[in-house]
C-alpha cells in the first residue's frame, strides 16, 4: 500500500518535468479575417488507427429539443484518480470533412493521463461555449514524434481547419521542423531549439521558464535589485535558474553566487549564514529559491526574514495548511485555475477530479484555454488577448501565447492572492 501511494505521488510530477522540458526524453540539451482554408491539401491515406471524434452542437440545444448528436459518456465522466494510465475506450470514427482536429499522446505510456486531462478540458470549454461550429476529431499518438507529423498531415487531408497539438517537446519539434503546417495551428508545448517563425504556428505551453522570467519581473516591480538565489540539482531546477537570472539581470538587477541545495546540516547552516550576512550587510534584499516543493520547505527556515520568490513548483495544492506554515511569506506565481477557483472566468467551466495531482490539474486547465484560442485562431483573430484560466492570454511577438500569471504569498498557514488578474 505504502509502495502504491508513493508510485501514484511520485509518477505525474515526473512526467510532468519531462513535458516541461526537464530530460532528455524531450529536452533539446545531453542528459535531458480567419485564414483561408488552402486550396489544396495534401491526399494522404487515414491513419490506420482508430478514430475518435466528438461533435458538439454549434448553439446549446433548447430544453424541450432532443440534440442530434449525443456525446458518450465517456467523455463528460470526471476522469478517474490518476494512479495509472486508463485503458483506451472506444469512440465513434472520425466526422469527415472540415473540422477542429486535438492531436494528443493519448496512446503514450508516459503521457496518457497529461493528455486525456488536456482532452478533458478541452471539451469541457467547448460544452461551457455551448458547442463549436466545427466538430472535434481526436488524433491519438504515442511517443514517436514523426507519428506527431503523419497523424498532423492526415488530419489535414480528412480537413482540418484549425490543428491543436502536439503535446511534448519533441511532437512539437517534428511538427515545426517538417514544413507541412499549413492552417493554423496551436502546439501545446515549446520546441528543443530554436526553430525559425513557421506561418500560422502557435505555441501555448506551461513552460517553467517563462514562468520564472515572471518572477523576476514580480521581484523588480516589487523594489527589489539583489538577490540571492537557492538552486536545485536537477536539470529542471537548474533551467528554472537560469531562466530567472537571465531575465533578473536583463532587468538591471544583480544576482550573488548561487547558494547550492543540500540537506547537510552544515551545508543548511552556511545557507543560514549567507542569508543572516546579506541582511546585515545589506547585500541582499531577497532571495529566489529554484527549488520544488520538498525542498523549499526544507531550506526555507534558514533564509532568515529575506523577502522571498519562488515559481509555482513550491505551490502545495490540497496539502492543507502546514505547508503554509513551512513556506511563510514566500511569494510565487501561478494560474487563476489554481489561485482563484472564485473568479467568475474560472467558475464556469467543471472542476475535474484531479484533486490529488496538481500537475493533472495544469493541463485540464490548459485543455481549456486551447480550446479558447482555438476558436480565437479559427476566427482569424491570432491577437486578440483575453483573459484565461492559466493566465491573462496575449500573443507574442515569437508566436508563443504569453500567460501572464497570478501572484500569491504564504502568510499566516493562508494562501492570499497578492494580484487578481
Amino acid at each position: 500500500m505504502r509502495c502504491g501511494m508513493l508510485h501514484r505521488w511520485l509518477v505525474v510530477p515526473l512526467t510532468a518535468a519531462v513535458l516541461y522540458g526537464g530530460t532528455p526524453v524531450l529536452a533539446s540539451e545531453e542528459g535531458e479575417s480567419a485564414p483561408a482554408p488552402p486550396s489544396a491539401l495534401p491526399s494522404v491515406a487515414p491513419l490506420a488507427a482508430p478514430a475518435t471524434a466528438v461533435i458538439l452542437p454549434s448553439t446549446p440545444p433548447a430544453p424541450a429539443a432532443t440534440p442530434s448528436v449525443v456525446l458518450p459518456p465517456a467523455a463528460v465522466q470526471p476522469p478517474p484518480a490518476p494512479v495509472a494510465a486508463p485503458a483506451p475506450t472506444p469512440l465513434p470514427p472520425h466526422v469527415p470533412g472540415p473540422h477542429l482536429a486535438l492531436i494528443l499522446p493519448l496512446a503514450s505510456k508516459a503521457f496518457a493521463q497529461h493528455a486525456l486531462a488536456v482532452k478533458d478540458g478541452f471539451l469541457a470549454a467547448a460544452r461551457a461555449q455551448g458547442g463549436t461550429a466545427l466538430p472535434v476529431n481526436i488524433y491519438a499518438v504515442g511517443d514517436d514524434p514523426q507519428q506527431s507529423v503523419e497523424t498532423y498531415i492526415a488530419a489535414l487531408g480528412a480537413g482540418a481547419r484549425v490543428v491543436v497539438g502536439p503535446l511534448t517537446r519533441n511532437g512539437v519539434t517534428a511538427l515545426a521542423e517538417s514544413a507541412t503546417v499549413m492552417v493554423p495551428t496551436l502546439a501545446l508545448n515549446v520546441p528543443e531549439r530554436s526553430i525559425p517563425a513557421v506561418p500560422e504556428f502557435y505555441m501555448l505551453s506551461l513552460h517553467a521558464e517563462s514562468e520564472a522570467r515572471q518572477v523576476a519581473q514580480l521581484a523588480w516591480r516589487d523594489g527589489r535589485r539583489t538577490t540571492l538565489t537557492v538552486l536545485g540539482e536537477t536539470q529542471l531546477l537548474r533551467r528554472i535558474h537560469h531562466a530567472f537570472v537571465e531575465e533578473f539581470t536583463r532587468l538591471g538587477g544583480t544576482v550573488l553566487a548561487p547558494l547550492p541545495f543540500t540537506t547537510d546540516p552544515e551545508g543548511l547552516v552556511r545557507i543560514k549564514k549567507a542569508a543572516d550576512a546579506a541582511i546585515d550587510t545589506e547585500t541582499a534584499d531577497m532571495v529566489f529559491m529554484a527549488l520544488d516543493l520538498s525542498r523549499a520547505r526544507q531550506v526555507r527556515p534558514y533564509l532568515s526574514t529575506l523577502p522571498i520568490y519562488a515559481t509555482s513548483q513550491v505551490h502545495p495544492g490540497v496539502s492543507g495548511p502546514l505547508v503554509a506554515f513551512d513556506l511563510a511569506d514566500v511569494r510565487f506565481l501561478d494560474m487563476p485555475w489554481l489561485l482563484q477557483p472564485d473568479h467568475p472566468l474560472v467558475m464556469v467551466y467543471p472542476r475535474p477530479g484531479y484533486d490529488e495531482s496538481i500537475e493533472l490539474s495544469r493541463f485540464y486547465a490548459l485543455g481549456i484555454d486551447a480550446f479558447r484560442i482555438a476558436m480565437v485562431l479559427l476566427g482569424g483573430r491570432p491577437g486578440a488577448a483575453f483573459d484565461g484560466v492559466t493566465g491573462q492570454l496575449s500573443l507574442g511577438q515569437d508566436a508563443q501565447f504569453v500567460r501572464a500569471l497570478t501572484a500569491a504569498q504564504f502568510s499566516d498557514g493562508r494562501l492570499i492572492v497578492r494580484e487578481r488578474r
